[in-house]
């Protein structure tokens, strides 16, 4: 049954899909190296909800039980900062129900938009009885106004249960669960009447909520259409029958405008539609799972195009992957597409097949629109009951929505991807590219552009400890902001500073940056891409570095070499996609028993004269199926004369292992000067009068006294099982102890 399963799951496409190929990084660098900044306050954590106010010049960062306003351009500067605690009567509440006091019974803010009167709208899980209130940035200060309200169905109760929420001209949209055990999901608009999904496994299916855009689909619709608000999350699918639960991921649809039924589907969505939506990987038996979702849109809504990261369900697979999504295409399938229907099989069992029927009007799901208007529907509240018993028992679209060419736009494996943003930038040609920016669950953020099909990962950073995911991301102007459990992190969307020389600037293929001739550095193009005539080199598509000036010749290091030393020669590749290739006097190194190849150098074992030579080290890097050299190091190795080593350059040879004969002698030193060492310490002893000649004398007479004192020790000592305990035993195990524990730790430190 499981292979039609995936086979019904995964479609033609993903038989025909071309598949991208696993990537690599470029290079990898710290967040320091990379011009970033950090930020954490001491006892504070879960720096996971962000917004960034440009127009305050300040990033509002939430996180458990406070809120901060730091510095637009540089975070590590702390303008202000409140506490929004539990009281301790909700914490004792919250502990009584069962939940962890220290942990989950704290008010982790989860919710931050700005309003259109320049305050902010905050909701707080408060001791999992989430409330929201108002907040304002003015003078430098942060001040919560005390206008709390309830955000049961605003805001999640568990602070670690997946949630998303939008503010659309002042009224919240959200989707979170709404009650305390998190077991009834909801998707809702809060207003004056509010709506909500209704409590049916059609329409969610213990869904782990992941983003909502608003989309104006309505801004000058000839069609007189509705603005529209999309949610994308993962659920537990209904429409496969298998022995265990399988997920798939979705996209839904509502329109902003939506009262409800009349009589049918009363205060509940009319326009709740879903599809599944696909992200195919070849080497996957289950569906992948969305993560994160950005929205992108270069130009009005109908150019937007959604770009999620996805990781596999069950460790089916060790690879994560990126998808892009046109809005084009997921209204197609919502607005034209063919809907599911549950047909029951026996008595227990219900299929979910196409339906094949007739489709009411207006369309099930559909916004209202001109047509509709023509025919006297002019809301939502005047839909017949045919077309809400219909959505109501249909909200699931037979088709999937595919990605953008049919395949994803990145595979790869390691770390799983954890969340995305997207930025555009114009290269030197008047080219606009779009950047993306991945993070994942070690801490670090991919920078990743696609050139005509093809993915280059430029770089990874990395922002937080690898044990610590990145939880969130935002973009503003030219500045990546990131948060974690442990602190919060800004770093430069590029920083071309870091590369050297043209042919290391040229072969990164970052479109932000480019080869300056006259001032041979690599600088950013923003300021030049407009001259045509400008003396900067810039290939994205290719990497081509042909017009790049001929690299110098390192100097050559003179070393020298005892017989059988093991000497190493440093050298390291020029990015993570080179490899480095030795030559000694034009003839090419390979391993072998003298020779071993390392990533950072050449190791030359039991070294003889016949080591002697001029070695030099290379790091080729391929690009467009040409290959590009640059020269590392050179060295100048010959044998020594005398009984030491010599080196002009000391850090580079590296004495590892001496000749037998050499070994035999250092150990008869030692054992020379530890034998004198033991005679002055016998000789200091006498001298002290530890040691005594009559120290055997200690007798007869003391032994009989002594047996009687002993008698009455062991009855003192004697439990009373009888049983005889050692004196001393307790205190010796708790040394022990003590000692393995002060041994562990200095391990850890060397470590």
């Amino acid at each position: 049954m499981l292979p039609l399963l995936v086979l019904c799951l995964c479609g033609p496409a993903q038989l025909i899909a071309k598949q991208t190929p696993l990537s690599t990084a470029r290079r990898t660098v710290s967040i320091s190296g990379n011009g970033g900044q950090m930020f954490r306050e001491e006892g504070v954590w879960n720096y996971s909800t962000m917004l960034l106010r440009e127009d305050l010049g300040v990033v509002i960062l939430g996180a458990r039980e406070a809120i901060f306003a730091l510095d637009l351009s540089n975070i590590s500067q702390k303008k202000d900062m409140i506490k929004w605690q539990v009281t301790r009567e909700m914490q004792d509440k919250c502990s009584h129900k069962g939940k962890s006091s220290e942990i989950e019974c704290q008010n982790y803010i989860r919710i931050l938009h700005k309003m259109a009167d320049g305050r902010m709208y905050v909701c707080g899980t408060n001791a999992f009885s989430p409330t929201c209130d108002y907040l304002s940035y003015t003078d430098g200060r942060l001040t919560l106004e005390n206008k709390r309200e309830d955000g049961k169905g605003k805001c999640p109760f568990d602070p670690f249960q997946r949630h998303t929420s939008e503010l659309v001209d002042g009224v919240l949209f959200s989707a979170t669960s709404i009650n305390f055990l998190g077991s009834e999901p909801v998707v809702m608009r809060s207003s004056t009447e509010t709506i909500r999904t209704d409590f049916k496994t059609s329409w969610l299916n213990e869904p782990n909520f992941i983003g909502m855009e608003h989309i104006a689909e309505g801004e000058q619709s000839p069609e007189g259409d509705d603005d529209k608000i999309y949610l994308f999350f993962s659920e537990t699918a209904v429409e496969y029958d298998s022995y265990s639960k399988l997920e798939v991921s979705r996209v839904a649809r509502v329109c902003k405008s939506d009262m409800g039924g009349q009589r049918t589907l009363q205060r509940k969505w009319t326009s709740f539609v879903k599809a599944r939506l696909d992200c195919p990987v070849d080497d996957s038996s289950l569906p992948f799972l969305i993560q994160d979702v950005f929205r992108f849109c270069p130009g009005d809504w109908k150019t937007c195009v959604f770009y999620a990261v996805f990781t596999p369900q069950a460790y089916t697979s060790q690879s994560s992957a990126v998808c892009a999504y046109s809005i084009a295409d997921i209204r197609q399938v919502i607005s034209e597409g063919k809907f599911k229907t549950p047909v029951p099989v026996e008595t227990s069992f219900v299929k979910w097949v196409m339906y094949s029927g007739d489709v009411p009007f207006p369309r099930p799901g559909a916004c209202i629109n001109n047509e509709a208007r023509d025919k006297g529907f002019s809301q939502s509240l005047d839909l017949p009951d045919k077309t809400l018993q219909f959505i109501r028992d249909r909200p699931l679209m037979d088709q999937a929505v595919q990605p953008i060419s049919e395949h994803p736009l990145l595979i790869k494996q390691g770390a799983a991807f954890t969340r995305i943003v997207v930025a555009s930038t114009v290269a030197l040609d008047g080219s606009t590219y779009q950047v993306m920016f991945i993070g994942t669950e070690n801490g670090s953020v991919l920078k990743v552009v696609n050139y005509n099909g093809h993915t280059v990962i430029i770089e990874e950073v990395q922002m937080f400890q690898p044990t610590e995911p990145v939880k969130t991301l935002r973009l503003s102007n030219r500045t990546l902001y990131a948060g974690s459990e442990v602190a919060a992190a800004q770093m430069p969307l590029s920083s071309c500073g870091q590369y050297r020389s043209c042919l290391d600037c040229v072969l990164a293929r970052d479109p932000y940056c480019g080869w300056n001739l006259p001032t041979k550095l690599c600088t950013a193009v923003s300021s030049v891409y407009q001259d045509p005539h400008s003396d900067v080199i810039q290939s994205l598509t290719d990497g081509d570095s042909t017009n790049c000036p001929p690299i110098e010749s390192s100097k050559a290091v003179n070393l020298s070499f005892l017989p059988g030393n093991t000497v190493k020669l440093l050298c390291r590749p020029g990015s993570n996609l080179a490899r480095v290739e030795w030559q000694v006097d034009s003839r090419s190194v390979i391993s072998s028993d003298a020779y071993q190849i390392n990533q950072d150098g050449l190791l030359i074992l039991n070294a003889s004269a016949e080591a002697s030579g001029f070695y030099t080290c290379r790091s080729v890097e391929s690009s467009n199926s040409q290959d590009y050299v640059t020269g590392i190091a050179s060295y100048e190795l010959r044998l020594a004369s005398g009984q030491a080593c010599q080196s002009e350059d000391a850090t580079v040879l590296l004495p590892q292992a001496q000749t037998t004969q050499n070994t035999v002698v250092a150990l008869q030193i030692m054992v020379v000067l530890l034998s004198i060492m033991l005679a002055a310490l016998v000789i200091w002893n006498f001298y002290k009068g530890h040691f005594s000649i009559l120290g055997r004398r200690c007798t007869q007479e003391q032994e009989a006294e002594g047996g009687q004192e002993s008698v009455r020790t062991l009855e003192l000592l004697r439990p009373a099982d009888g049983k005889i305990q050692r004196e001393g035993s307790t205190s010796n195990s708790n040394n022990n102890h003590n000692r393995r524990s002060e041994g562990k730790n200095t391990a850890q430190q060397i470590t």
